[in-house]
Parts: structure tokens; C-alpha cells; sequence
């Protein structure tokens, strides 16, 4: 996981947390039918996205 200064990075942290949920619920009945999973994906990854380029334009910059 990169660090940086104040600790692991935000989308690093997000994506992790995100993994995890998904393995746990993933195991449930019903899970991938629930509009909400698929929202909180899609923001989840758009975020992760976000925060990448961010520090890829941070680093080219």
C-alpha cells in the first residue's frame, strides 16, 4: 500500500474497505440484486479513480 506523509492514501483506503465489503456481502442471498450495492460500487470506484489521477497529475506536475 503507498504511503505518503499523513499515512496510507485515501484511495488505497477506499479501495481495501470496498474489498472487503464486497467479500463479506457477496456471500448473501439477494446481494448483487440491491440498487444500493450497485451505487456504492460505482461511486467507490469513481473515487478511487479521482484520487489516482489526482496524485498521477500531482506526480507528473
Amino acid at each position: 500500500m503507498a504511503l505518503s506523509d499523513s499515512g496510507p492514501r485515501s484511495s488505497a483506503v477506499m479501495a481495501r474497505l470496498s474489498l472487503s465489503a464486497i467479500g463479506r456481502g457477496a456471500e448473501q442471498p439477494g446481494f448483487w440484486a440491491e440498487p444500493a450495492v450497485h451505487r456504492a460500487l460505482l461511486i467507490t470506484g469513481l473515487s478511487v479513480l479521482v484520487s489516482g489521477l489526482n496524485q498521477l497529475s500531482d506526480d507528473l506536475g
